[in-house]
């Protein structure tokens, strides 16, 4: 399943030239990790109470235009399983169609003891 998210860029996103700041496309995509595990039926608060805590293993990005102030940009989120432990987010940054940012985010579970755990499956 695909999951798009809106974000407005506003003037504390970006760098002296008015452009989105490089970091701040990871916070982008965080929040549309954060919406996609939401839109499967039970929100990421639910599942860290549970003792389910989601953190990045490893990314990759490849950053091919840059997004604006003032722009509307949209995160593109999907997911697929690596292994029992471990899943890809895969996601990209839009604006008006065009690919501004990729990424391929690897994401593991870990319990309360900070122990990796089997990730779960994500929709009731």
């Amino acid at each position: 399943m695909e999951n798009r998210v809106a974000y407005k860029v506003y003037y504390e996103d970006t760098d002296s030239l008015g452009v989105v700041y490089y970091a701040n496309y990871l916070k982008y995509m965080e929040r549309g990790r954060t919406e996609w595990v939401g839109a499967q039926g039970r929100p990421i608060q639910e599942w860290n109470r549970d003792g389910y805590n989601f953190v990045v293993y490893g990314l990759t990005m490849k950053f091919r235009q840059a997004a604006r102030l003032g722009d509307l940009v949209e995160v593109v989120t999907s997911v697929k399983m690596s292994s029992a432990y471990r899943a890809r987010f895969i996601q990209r940054v839009e604006c008006r169609g065009a690919l501004l940012v990729e990424a391929d985010v690897d994401i593991v579970c870990l319990g309360e003891d900070q122990q990796l755990r089997e990730f779960p499956s994500l929709s009731r």
